[in-house]
């Protein structure tokens, strides 16, 4: 504030007043009126006129109040009076920690301009009662038409139900076509009926359950459910929404929504981020517990990952399963996390509903207007236990008793408005009864005899592509002419002409160079760029994301290259055709799990591209183990959602320690059912280009997990043609075509890796009638491909599977148990692998080779 001209006590005053003003823009949120259960919260000193010496016979003088939108002198008594009701109502904000004076003031006018207060006409309060009463009765429903089912209620936070609805509409009029929903169980079948439109028979069905052999192995309970609608904005406008499908681990669909977004402003060419957003809805212990929260956050300014700002809706019930704040949070908000971002935290009591639409509409315009992330914690609370069959008072008895005596928001926000006679009790009892009604109509469908839902179909951009088992896989040609490989390789040595790059960037260019003249034999990195380079110029969008993966974990891929001098950046695909497809290549922040999550929700929206997340070393997948399990492996099989993501994980033994040698292999092999996903182990990169040609091009859509090499990656051995890419495709298991048959010992089966090793053994000992087969596909399981390749070999032969990993880890338990009958019986299956061992790998170089030596040993003697 500017000083008046005065005495020096006026220029006292003004300075200790306008110490007041800033601390109620700091502080005043700590004694805002959150609560509807009204927990007495301590005050901080600093908000009283005492702390800065401000006498009550003072509160009538007058100060400057420039900084305050309105009247530029007042009263003290006018200024604090000002202050508590834009900061210290039904709203509390945070938004002072934001660096950057334009935002804070932006903030500052729009909150202190309206006292932190919207005017609504009778239109609007009515629609707000409307969606109150929507949410009410379809709870009350659920409970006594199903009593004792899980559902999940939304009872004492219905006011969430307004909130999205006000959202959506606001979203319309600010030109958003799609919106991306992610949200954990409590609540979602309100949020389902109410918001998403899903019909009220097929939620009942869900209920219902009625045929015992319609989801046998299969499907999902009715509260991680998703569904997509579209919505007609009162603006004329028609919104797309789409609620995730999501597991009980609560966050982590957080960066999977995102994804998806991603995926569709891509395929918009909305590069501005401007026609779609996300909202993600949280529970307060999750939100404040679970570290993908984090991980999501850090992703919201980042140009690989961006979708222009996420509205973050915190449901805080106050209680986590039994757990309370003071055991679950070291923070005093829940959403303490929030503040490292630049952007404001709005807390809101969630039984006043026009304040929560104050906050929406207030986050919806600052999304809009910064492209960033905004966070409403919405404090309420659960009215029931958990689940319903939970008992809440056992944990929480002076919460309950509390709890208890409320009437819902809806009977309290009906009361609001009938004093102020905008609306009449027989309306708001008439909107009540036909909601009902309407429930009860399609109850009583649902109940009849022969009644049965569709079954959800196929459409939009994935019209045309299938799941299912590998016996209905389409393949495709994978193999490019020669003369269009070389060309691309060579194009992709060609750097601008004011481009200066490293110099043994310049030597690595010139062996590129070479190999597109056929002097020199494609390495990995060479056999990756033709696969992405082809497809690329064939109209395939290609997204690779991981930690360093624009040059390569082991300095080898070199898809982004920088300019010595000035560090700026030109990715090597630039240039090779007038109408290529869009590439993206982004180093992520040091996350598995969020950004994992965020690819495999790009890949649901992008079913005709291909879609790649790399981890820096294979066993750093173990830190994205849920997106794996509950999303990857299972969400066909769950809720028939198909994927064609690609992990690449780098594996193989080399001396390197526990952490840097396995990809864990066994794992995704145990999680391997009904032809779920694929997991492959290449060793030469013709197959790994043409596995990925494969993937990008067949319209059967699985996951598919790669083990990628290290030391292989220079190996002499691990080396391809042009022609070998020119010509064939992926084959799923590999005959050695120098030993086919007659008098041989043993017959070696591997994958990846140790099979150059077991090559180089054997021309060391001599030994050419040892056969190696490669198995470069372990699933689905190529039985028959294995079977032919062995067709030769006598009866009784010993046939070896050799692993570097310990017999407890690798496919050696796997393979025991896929081997068909008609193998297993011809000949005398063994094993060859380290011993079991509760570590993957040693932590000794010198121990590592001596163990690599006794494996390869024991494979020939």
């Amino acid at each position: 504030m500017s000083h008046p001209r005065g005495t020096v006590a006026d220029v006292e005053l003004q300075d200790r007043v306008d110490q007041l003003v800033r601390a109620y823009r700091v502080r005043g949120h700590m004694i805002a009126r959150l609560d509807p259960l009204e927990m007495p919260r301590p005050e901080p000193v600093e908000l009283e006129p005492s702390c800065y010496g401000i006498r009550i016979d003072e509160l009538e003088r007058t100060v400057s109040s420039t900084t305050i939108p309105g009247a530029n002198v007042r009263t003290v008594r006018d200024v604090l009076e000002h202050m508590r009701e834009t900061y210290c109502g039904s709203i509390g904000v945070q938004y002072m920690h934001i660096d950057e004076l334009g935002v804070r003031w932006w903030l500052r006018d729009r909150m202190e301009s309206t006292r932190n207060r919207i005017e609504l006409g009778r239109e609007e309060q009515l629609r707000i009662l409307t969606k109150l009463t929507d949410a009410v009765i379809f709870e009350d429903f659920i409970q006594k038409k199903f009593t004792g089912a899980k559902s999940f209620s939304l009872e004492g936070a219905e006011s969430l139900i307004p909130l999205l609805d006000l959202a959506i509409e606001r979203a319309g009029e600010q030109g958003i076509d799609e919106i991306v929903m992610g949200m954990a169980h409590r609540g979602r079948l309100n949020v389902l009926a109410n918001i998403m439109g899903k019909s009220p028979q097929q939620i009942f069905t869900e209920f219902e359950d009625a045929d015992p052999h319609r989801h046998l192995g299969g499907g999902d309970v009715k509260y991680h459910l998703g569904h997509s609608t579209d919505w007609a904005a009162a603006c004329g406008r028609s919104v797309h929404i789409s609620l995730c499908f999501n597991p009980s681990h609560l966050e982590f669909v957080n960066t999977v929504a995102l994804g998806r977004m991603r995926a569709k402003q891509d395929r918009a060419g909305d590069l501005g981020r401007r026609r779609g957003m996300v909202i993600l809805i949280h529970g307060d212990a999750a939100f404040a517990g679970e570290g993908i929260v984090q991980e999501t956050l850090n992703l919201s300014r980042l140009d690989g990952y961006t979708v222009g700002g996420t509205i973050h809706v915190v449901v805080n019930n106050q209680l986590g399963f039994t757990t309370t704040p003071a055991e679950g949070r070291s923070s005093n908000y829940a959403t303490a996390v929030g503040k490292m971002l630049q952007i404001p935290i709005f807390h809101v009591n969630g039984e006043n509903p026009e304040a929560v639409a104050q906050v929406i509409q207030l986050a919806m315009d600052f999304r809009a207007e910064f492209r960033r992330d905004v966070i409403i914690d919405m404090y309420c609370y659960r009215r029931r236990g958990h689940n319903e069959s939970d008992e809440a008072a056992f944990t929480q008895p002076a919460m309950y008793r509390a709890i208890e005596k409320r009437t819902s928001v809806r009977d309290g926000y009906l009361e609001h408005l009938l004093k102020l006679g905008g609306v009449e009790r027989e309306e708001a009892d008439t909107i009540s009864e036909e909601r009902r009604e309407r429930l009860e109509r399609a109850l009583g469908e649902v109940q009849q005899e022969g009644y049965s839902a569709a079954p959800p179909e196929t459409t939009g951009i994935w019209k045309g592509y299938f799941g299912g088992g590998v016996d209905a896989a389409d393949e495709a040609a994978t193999r490019i002419a020669r003369e269009r490989l070389a060309d691309l390789l060579d194009r992709m040595t060609r750097l601008p002409d004011d481009f200066e790059p490293h110099p043994k960037i310049e030597r690595f260019l010139a062996i590129r160079r070479k190999m597109a003249e056929g002097e020199k034999p494609l390495d990995w990195a060479a056999g990756e760029a033709l696969a992405f380079a082809s497809l690329n110029v064939e109209g395939v969008r290609i997204r690779l994301t991981g930690q360093d993966s624009r040059r390569g974990t082991f300095s080898q891929r070199h898809a982004v290259l920088h300019d010595h001098r000035d560090g700026r950046p030109h990715l090597v695909f630039t240039g090779l055709s007038g109408d290529q497809a869009p590439i993206e290549i982004h180093n992520s922040p040091l996350s598995e799990a969020g950004v994992l999550g965020f690819e495999y929700g790009y890949s649901l929206d992008c079913p005709d591209g291909l879609v790649l997340w790399e981890a820096q070393f294979g066993d750093f997948v173990n830190a994205a183990q849920v997106i794996i399990d509950q999303f990857i492996s299972s969400a066909e099989d769950k809720w028939r959602r198909l994927s064609g993501i690609v992990m690449l994980l780098p594996h193989g033994f080399e001396g390197m320690g526990p952490e840097h040698s396995s990809a864990r292999l066994e794992r995704f092999l145990m999680q391997c059912a009904e032809d779920n996903i694929q997991v492959a182990y290449p060793t030469t990169p013709a197959q790994y280009f043409h596995l990925l040609r494969r993937q990008a091009l067949r319209r059967w859509r699985k996951p598919l997990v790669i083990m990628t090499p290290k030391s292989m990656l220079r190996s002499p051995r691990a080396v391809s043609t042009l022609d070998d890419l020119a010509s064939g495709g992926f084959s799923k298991v590999i005959s050695d075509a120098n030993v086919t048959g007659g008098d041989v010992s043993r017959v070696i089966l591997c994958s990846g890796k140790i099979y150059h090793e077991l090559d180089e053994e054997r021309e060391k000992r001599e030994q050419a009638d040892v056969p190696i087969i490669r198995v470069e596909e372990l699933y689905p399981f190529p039985a028959t491909d294995l079977a032919a390749a062995l067709a030769g070999y006598p009866d009784g032969t010993r046939v070896l599977w050799v692993q570097e990993e310990p017999e407890n880890m690798g496919p050696w338990r796997f393979m025991c148990m896929k081997l068909p009958p008609e193998i297993r019986d011809r000949f005398r299956f063994e094993g060859v692998f380290r011993p079991e061992s509760a570590s993957p790998a040693t932590g000794s170089a010198s121990s590592h080779r001596l163990e690599q030596a006794i494996l390869l040993g024991q494979s020939f003697e």
